[in-house]
């Protein structure tokens, strides 16, 4: 890959909100020390997560919002709810740190592919609406003729652009009318595996000439109310302290740790990048993506396929792999999907590939992970060493991974590959190289 093609796409621009910094120095630093970013909740009110802990963007206060991190589109921040200034965040961060300046690029040739979480709004968006539907009676029922219609005209005491602030499509705009980025511009919301499907499509609209540079991100909670809720109910959250809370793959592994983070790769035509003299973290070999549904090892299947594709399209063995950034949250029931799947490739290969699982520093996103992790892989890369899994001791048996578990494993080239998958069985892949 040293020579320039037109057909390459790489990686020049890092931009991320997370619970272990919101800074490349500072999260790399985190990631190398084991430092991880579990606490008490203070900026939001996540009172479903057992005692509170989770991962939180402690940094990313109110204050500093508008001040520091949003700055540029401060007026804007009043119809963005945190989620989306998190996503919004983190893209200018990526253009910073890419070196690309507004108005240097070409408006129609700068695009932006941006993945979200379905978005919840707070319970007492609504509380006045509801109220005034009851019954006046003294049984209180509730009349859902009157949702919707109290003064005959709109819902009763709610902000005129409350729905702006929850749709998951608006990082993309808010970023775009920022930056001035006229090309394609799409969002997608497949909860986990957003982040290998942004780069998916971001690549293809590069590759088809479309567009010269492409903002790729994603952005992801758990914390708010209603979607901390959600995943008490359909996950299984871990207890205990918050140092030994999160065990990826680890035997004596108790459950999730429910979270927030944000993060944004700057994507260019290798000829592009290499025109204007940028910094290169990484090319992207391939992606690929699988989806099965129909019984409870659909998870496993779909990791298995969507490998098996990435690795067949980049003409790679998983052996030939200097590492793999795992999925794995924790989780007592699904690790094992996964682990099951790289387990089987594994087999295959005469090399141990290392397995390293990043939310053990920082928790369970939904879409705001995927990238995060994988950009975690490509400062490891950078700088010649794996973050261990934190919190494991001994894997589940018959499970055979090379999970690093020490601080001073380097990886064997600079190769990689990237899992995400979700509940519902949708994998998403990326191979990275040089």
């Amino acid at each position: 890959m040293s020579q320039s093609t037109k057909g390459d796409v790489v990686i020049t621009g890092i931009g991320l909100m997370t619970p272990i910094g919101t800074d490349l120095n500072t999260f790399w630093d985190n990631l190398s020390h084991g430092r991880h970013g579990f606490c008490k909740t203070e900026q939001l009110d996540a009172n479903c997560t057992p005692g509170r802990i989770a991962g939180e963007v402690s940094d990313f206060a109110e204050a500093a919002v508008r001040k520091t991190f949003l700055k540029p589109v401060r007026k804007q921040v009043k119809v963005m709810c945190r989620e989306i200034q998190l996503g919004v965040a983190a893209a200018l961060e990526a253009l910073k740190d890419a070196g690309i300046e507004p108005g240097t690029i070409t408006p129609e040739r700068i695009g932006v592919e941006f993945g979200a979480n379905l978005m919840s709004s707070p319970p007492e968006v609504m509380i006045d609406s509801a109220k005034a539907c009851f019954s006046d009676d003294e049984q209180k029922k509730f009349q859902y003729d009157k949702w919707g219609v109290q003064d005959g005209s709109r819902f009763q005491g709610m902000e005129p652009l409350w729905l702006l602030k929850y749709l998951p499509n608006m990082p993309g705009c808010h970023i775009g009318i920022a930056v001035d980025a006229r090309g394609p511009n799409n969002s997608l919301t497949q909860e986990e595996a957003s982040g290998g499907l942004v780069i998916s499509e971001a690549c293809g609209i590069i590759r088809r000439g479309r567009a010269d540079v492409m903002i790729a991100g994603t952005t992801g909670t758990r914390l708010t109310p209603v979607k901390a809720g959600q995943h008490q109910h359909w996950d299984i959250l871990a207890e205990g302290d918050a140092e030994s809370r999160c065990r990826p793959f680890d035997k004596a592994r108790s459950g999730e740790v429910v979270a927030e983070s944000a993060c944004t790769l700057i994507l260019e035509s290798r000829e592009h990048a290499e025109k204007r003299g940028a910094k290169i973290y990484g090319s992207i070999l391939s992606t690929a993506a699988s989806c099965i549904m129909d019984d409870e090892s659909g998870e496993q299947k779909a990791v298995e396929q969507a490998v098996k594709a990435a690795l067949k399209k980049a003409g790679l063995n998983y052996g030939d792999l200097g590492h793999v950034s795992a999925c794995a949250s924790g989780h007592p029931v699904r690790d094992v999907f996964e682990a099951k799947a790289l387990a089987g490739f594994q087999q295959e290969s005469a090399a141990k590939v290392p397995v390293t699982a990043l939310k053990s520093y920082m928790g369970s996103a939904g879409s705001g992970s995927a990238l995060v992790e994988l950009a975690g892989s490509l400062l490891a890369v950078q700088n010649g060493k794996l973050p261990r899994t934190l919190n494991f001791n001994a894997a589940d048996d018959g499970i055979d991974l090379a999970v690093v578990d020490q601080d001073d494993v380097a990886p064997a080239n600079k190769v990689f590959l990237k899992t995400s998958v979700t509940r519902m069985g949708q994998c998403s892949t990326v191979v990275i190289g040089e």
